[in-house]
């Protein structure tokens, strides 16, 4: 289902203090954007940005960079920042970008991110769309242009399908699997420290398995 357009929400993205802007020009600077030199972790399809922030106010000592393309969705997670800047509580080290994630290699450098968040992706059900699944061997290639040595991607997901589809392109591309889970909230090990997004917490509490990996380059 198409997300419905928020008038206003454009508008809203631009204005914002929390949005990068003109983020090609960032390209390899962004430790001048944080003003620091800590590591960078994005996420990828960010939806309404409660993960990010959380992984944010948890890691001070590392930067996020959120990403979403769907201008509506953005929104809902500058309403979050804003509340959460009401209540003393917003996390200094993240900042938002609005791109569409193919995109990547032109906004980041080699080897400027050190992780990669992908959370309940869109599975793009259709054979014929597979590439535009955010774990097929196309996306693989783009982020391994980004990731620095020894970067790695967590996946997390409830559809089997796309998370056996994910294996099967991350073997296919050479990448190394370091672990993976069909049921996340039963793994003592993988869950330890896990941070829940909204559609976890919704299709853990329906009683769905939510599978995980975690991959390096």
């Amino acid at each position: 289902m198409r997300l419905r357009n928020i008038p206003g929400a454009k508008d809203a993205i631009e204005e914002s203090n929390y949005v990068v802007h003109n983020v090609q020009e960032k390209k390899g600077k962004w430790r001048e954007v944080f003003g620091n030199d800590n590591p960078i972790s994005i996420e990828v399809g960010m939806g309404k940005g409660r993960f990010i922030m959380d992984m944010a106010k948890r890691n001070p000592l590392v930067n996020f960079v959120g990403i979403e393309m769907y201008d509506s969705v953005l929104l809902r997670a500058l309403q979050k920042m804003e509340e959460r800047e009401e209540q003393g509580t917003r996390p200094k080290n993240l900042f938002f970008i609005r791109m569409d994630a193919r995109e990547l290699p032109l906004v980041f450098d080699e080897g400027e991110v050190e992780k990669i968040y992908l959370n309940f992706s869109d599975p793009w059900p259709k054979e014929r769309h597979a590439k535009r699944r955010l774990t097929s061997r196309q996306f693989l290639e783009r982020y391994d242009r980004i990731l620095a040595k020894g970067g790695v991607i967590e996946f997390k997901t409830d559809n089997r399908e796309l998370f056996e589809f994910s294996l099967e392109e991350i073997q296919e591309s050479k990448w190394h699997l370091v672990a993976h889970t069909f049921d996340l909230h039963h793994d003592p090990a993988l869950n330890e420290g896990n941070v829940m997004t909204e559609y976890e917490e919704k299709f853990s509490s329906m009683g769905n398995p939510i599978h995980k990996l975690i991959a390096a380059r």
